[in-house]
């Protein structure tokens, strides 16, 4: 039935353009308001929470610019570079791992940190620094990207499947180890174990004599953290799944609607996939009010400087970070 498989090949194809450009799009514009407001607001400055939040949206965007962008390339308009080069199929195997790698360990630290942070004892609360923070960031990335240099060299390309990886010993590793621990289980329920933990302290931390700002700023925090986490294993563990059934079991070239079946279901995880890595700024409007307000007096007031500024209406003045504060704990 080629009929039927080239059918269910252009719907991929069409799902694949239509939905990854909505990803993207709104993936890039959500960290780019993501960095503004959390770098804008001085409540949150010097909160190592803050920094994570802030290195993933980073971490992210270099993920929806480069790895997204040519994965649309080749799945929605079969423009793959990766099939003609070899310097490219291997380097964008480092970008994509390594990128996703990062990200996936920010957000465990992320809830680690907020864990400690809001821990009753306070040398856990210690291990919760800006320092800490910083240096947790720069090991992972020098980590990962070390990590992926040694997989990138045993992609090839051949004729028959194009870029990929074909040493078998490699490929049980990127099956069973890379996606299944290192994509899966390990930041799923070490992101999963903490953000319940740090959950778990939020509701007694009304116990602990500490200013109601903390409290309620420990409190914004876990809820945004606590709902990336659940957006993190919904989205993560269907693609999971799929690459590794991908890796480790053979499709017959002449069963072409079984292929077309597998590809768009393939379509389907990683838009699933990348949407953990486009959707944090609305996750966090949407799991704190208070976050919405900060939005909104961050954007609301840079609009009204800048046209008093253009305009020259008024003198120009600058806009107090604690004014934005104001509005904040409201």
């Amino acid at each position: 039935m080629p009929s039927l498989a080239q059918s269910i090949l252009v719907a991929s194809q069409q799902y694949t353009i239509y939905v990854s450009f909505i990803i993207l799009f709104s993936g890039v514009a959500g960290h780019l308001c993501n960095i503004f407001v959390l770098t804008k607001l001085k409540i949150f400055r010097g909160n190592p929470a803050t920094t994570y939040l802030i290195a993933e949206s980073i971490v992210n965007l270099f993920q929806m610019l480069i790895p997204f962008t040519t994965r649309i390339a080749m799945n929605g308009f079969a423009n793959d570079l990766t099939q003609t080069s070899l310097l490219w199929c291997k380097l964008r195997s480092v970008c994509a791992q390594s990128s996703t790698l990062i990200s996936l360990s920010i957000v465990c630290f992320a809830a680690i940190d907020q864990y400690f942070s809001t821990s009753y004892h306070p040398y856990l609360r210690r291990l919760s620094s800006p320092r800490t923070a910083q240096v947790s960031i720069i090991i992972v990335i020098l980590l990962w990207i070390l990590h992926g240099i040694p997989v990138a060299i045993f992609f090839e390309i051949r004729s028959s499947s194009g870029c990929n990886l074909y040493d078998l010993g490699m490929v049980n590793y990127v099956a069973y180890v890379y996606y299944l621990f290192l994509t899966g289980m390990i930041p799923i329920t070490i992101s999963t174990l903490f953000a319940i933990l740090a959950y778990r302290n939020v509701r007694r931390i009304i116990r602990r004599q500490i200013p109601i700002r903390r409290r309620k700023l420990d409190q914004q925090l876990t809820a945004m953290i606590m709902v990336r986490v659940a957006f993190l294993v919904v989205t993560t563990l269907p693609y999971v799944l799929q690459r590794i059934y991908s890796y480790v079991v053979y499709i017959s070239k002449e069963d072409a609607v079984y292929r077309a079946v597998i590809q768009l279901v393939g379509a389907i995880t990683i838009s699933l996939f990348y949407m953990d890595y486009s959707g944090s700024f609305y996750l966090f409007l949407i799991s704190s009010a208070r976050y919405r307000r900060q939005v909104r007096n961050v954007f609301v007031r840079g609009c009204r400087v800048y046209r008093a500024r253009r305009n020259q209406i008024v003198p120009r003045t600058q806009v107090s970070s604690d004014a934005y504060d104001l509005q904040s704990i409201s």
